[in-house]
């Protein structure tokens, strides 16, 4: 069984993919946070700013097994007569609590591209067209190769410099989203300015209101 928040068709609005329309899957719950603010003071990341609590959402809802849920997915492609290849962006919470191979290679077979936003920490269950790791710790995660390395900036934790020798193909930072997020954009350019490895993620679905 599956439990997912909510799915909805959207475009990529972070990263090194912003713009390409996207369906986006994210399950329910995490290893790093409960999802409960009387619990964000004490967890491990404290800065999330998605809900991932419940399966209450859009399209969300308890799912038996990799054809229910697959199905639902493609049900929501509105893309159908474009060059667009279909493309599943599999979110969180943490995906990979739930996300496995037989889920995965029934959307491969449906022709869609598969993507994952992951804290790290888990490892994939096969092969991913496109992986997008997001560490929340300086050593405590075991995916360390992929598509994409993109940091939440500025973070305790987790220091951008010891993360440059990862075989990432794009590396970015994002500032952190919350009541210091002016001033953590100007840190975000003022360090991708000073270091080349690193560009910048704004949250562009954010900035133009949508999901």
């Amino acid at each position: 069984m599956y439990n997912i928040k909510e799915i909805y068709y959207t475009f990529q609005g972070e990263g090194a993919y912003t713009g390409r329309p996207s369906i986006f899957c994210r399950f329910s719950g995490c290893n790093l946070w409960s999802g409960r603010e009387k619990d964000r003071k004490k967890a491990e990341c404290n800065f999330c700013d998605t809900d991932f609590l419940g399966t209450n959402g859009i399209n969300g809802g308890k799912f038996f097994n990799e054809n229910e849920l697959g199905k639902k997915i493609i049900s929501l492609w509105k893309n159908k007569d474009n060059k667009n290849k279909p493309y599943v962006v599999f979110t969180g919470g943490e995906p990979l609590l739930q996300l496995d191979k037989k889920l995965i290679n029934f959307l491969k077979l449906s022709n869609f591209e598969v993507g994952i936003e992951t804290n790290g920490t888990i490892d994939l269950p096969c092969e991913v067209d496109w992986v997008c790791v997001s560490p929340k710790h300086q050593n405590d995660f075991v995916l360390k190769k992929g598509d994409e390395l993109k940091l939440i900036f500025p973070q305790k934790k987790i220091n951008p410099k010891s993360l440059e020798n990862l075989n990432f193909k794009h590396f970015f930072l994002q500032p952190m989203d919350g009541p210091n997020l002016k001033n953590n954009i100007k840190k975000t350019y003022d360090f991708c300015n000073k270091n080349k490895k690193w560009n910048v993620s704004l949250q562009i679905h954010k900035i133009v209101g949508m999901p």
